[in-house]
């Protein structure tokens, strides 16, 4: 991935264009399935949701600004979330 990056959107445009209305993002945190715990999280914003500064790398943004974002981002999104032990995993 390029170090400044910007979405382009153009996955979610042709998803949508080609007859789905929602586009489903999914990402996961952890350390690894073998050092510890891992959660997984799928998120749809609203179509006509405006740009959230920062929304593209969290490992980026400092604790602050990430805890700013996920209010942003559970006030504005259908947000599913788990957690899976490395046992089960």
């Amino acid at each position: 991935m390029k170090e400044n990056f910007t979405p382009d959107y153009s996955y979610e445009t042709a998803v949508i264009n080609s007859g789905f209305s929602l586009v489903c993002g999914v990402d996961e945190a952890g350390r690894g399935p073998l050092a510890g715990p891992v959660y997984a999280a799928a998120v749809i914003l609203p179509k006509e949701c405006p740009e959230i500064e920062g929304l593209n790398d969290s490992k980026k943004l400092t604790e602050k600004k990430r805890e700013a974002l996920y209010s942003k981002i559970m006030d504005t999104a259908i947000v599913s979330y788990s957690l899976v032990d490395a046992k089960i995993i």
